[in-house]
């Protein structure tokens, strides 16, 4: 597994987000991004999965699609990236960066109302 510290990890995400026209970034204001080590122990059987390993990115919250003016008083969404999911898949550092940016953006297309095909469409699944 290759090695990435944990200050590396947050400067691709970062990375990642701050590669996004200025317009979308504008977008982004009331989104928390977090990144943590693994998923929690049963959100794989929430959402599906054969294995909280599979799971790279999470958005957590209402997209912006779905928001009325009630969804305000809600605590702000939240984008999860998983950073030992994403080192176990890949085999060099160039795959971390390249799946960082993935996800990160796999992630914020839910944020904007996107879902699963509309990502896989557009080669961020």
């Amino acid at each position: 597994m290759i090695q990435i510290n944990e200050e590396e990890f947050e400067k691709l995400v970062i990375e990642a987000i701050e590669s996004l026209p200025q317009t979308l970034k504008e977008q982004l204001t009331h989104i928390a991004i977090d990144i943590e080590s693994m998923p929690e122990r049963g959100i794989a059987r929430r959402l599906g999965l054969r294995s909280r390993r599979h799971l790279l990115g999470l958005f957590h919250g209402v997209p912006l699609t779905r928001k009325s003016v009630t969804d305000h008083a809600r605590l702000p969404s939240q984008i999860t990236i998983y950073r030992e999911n994403i080192r176990r898949i890949c085999r060099t550092r160039r795959q971390i960066v390249e799946q960082v940016r993935k996800t990160v953006l796999h992630e914020i297309g839910h944020h904007f109302g996107l879902n699963e095909a509309d990502l896989d469409d557009l080669g961020y699944q």
